[in-house]
């Protein structure tokens, strides 16, 4: 807090520092800030993201310790190289998860569950993604207020190829977003949704150059920061109010029946197999 307001908030505990939470999430994350508008890059040594258990854990603390930092008041978040979010075939689902103990599974469903509601109920400010191409999980991009993409983005959702059900919020941000019906036909056909696809069916913002994408999101953050406090808080409030309910209402329930059909599953489909059935997308 401010030294202006003197004695006020003496006593008050502190939020975590930047310099302390940007080092803390540094294997996931490369973070920036400048007058107000943080930066977090998705990145694995520096190079595009590869997923793995430790950050699905870390994610949920991420938002927390974001959206508590005042000095943070809009958020771009973006990956590394030319592809959004890539998983490990050799590494993400090795077994059934029907065969680990249940502390493990119980800390699969937990972090799935934490890291979607601390992202959208945990960050208060204006969030802008840009997408920079194609990759699994961009639900995030999906529930930020504003999504810029490159032409190679996809929003495909890849789970019910997988032999899961598609829990994670993937598919709740495509309903929303792209109504019912067309959710159903993309999510159990594992069809591609392209980036000008996904902008004519209103799942992004904008389609951009790749060379134009990160200025673009950071020439509209500094936009929306030259109006006032209140009124940048007060609108995202607003903008971010249908995504709250829906979480609030139905995500707790897709979330459990993706882990319900994960655990009745002996087998998920081979990764190598999800590859190809997805067209060989560069998603893994």
């Amino acid at each position: 807090m401010s030294s202006d307001y003197g004695d006020t908030w003496a006593g008050h505990v502190p939020p975590v520092p930047f310099e302390e939470y940007s080092e803390k999430y540094a294997d996931f994350f490369k973070m920036r800030r400048e007058n107000g508008i943080i930066e977090l890059r998705l990145h694995t040594n520096d190079g595009p993201y590869i997923h793995n258990w430790a950050a699905h854990n870390a994610w949920n603390r991420v938002w927390q310790d974001v959206g508590n930092d005042s000095g943070n008041q809009v958020l771009i978040i973006t990956a590394t190289g030319d592809t959004w979010f890539q998983g490990d075939p050799n590494k993400t689902w090795e077994k059934p998860i029907v065969e680990e103990e249940p502390d493990y599974i119980f800390q699969q469903t937990y972090d799935g569950w934490k890291l979607i509601e601390s992202f959208v109920n945990n960050l208060d400010i204006p969030t802008i993604a840009a997408v920079n191409g194609p990759g699994i999980h961009t639900e995030f991009a999906m529930l930020c207020d504003i999504t810029l993409a490159v032409e190679s983005a996809d929003f495909m959702d890849p789970h019910f190829l997988a032999g899961s059900a598609p829990g994670d919020g993937q598919a709740l941000a495509l309903q929303a977003l792209m109504g019912t019906k067309r959710a159903a036909y993309y999510i159990y056909g594992g069809k591609s949704i392209p980036a000008r696809t996904a902008l004519e069916l209103g799942i992004i913002s904008d389609v951009l150059p790749r060379e134009q994408l990160l200025d673009r999101a950071w020439e509209l953050a500094e936009f929306i920061m030259k109006r006032p406090r209140f009124a940048r808080w007060a609108t995202h409030n607003i903008l971010s109010r249908p995504w709250k309910k829906l979480v609030a209402d139905d995500f707790g329930f897709h979330m459990s029946q993706q882990m319900l059909g994960t655990i009745a599953s002996k087998e998920l489909v081979p990764m190598r197999s999800l590859i190809a059935d997805a067209g060989a997308r560069k998603i893994w």
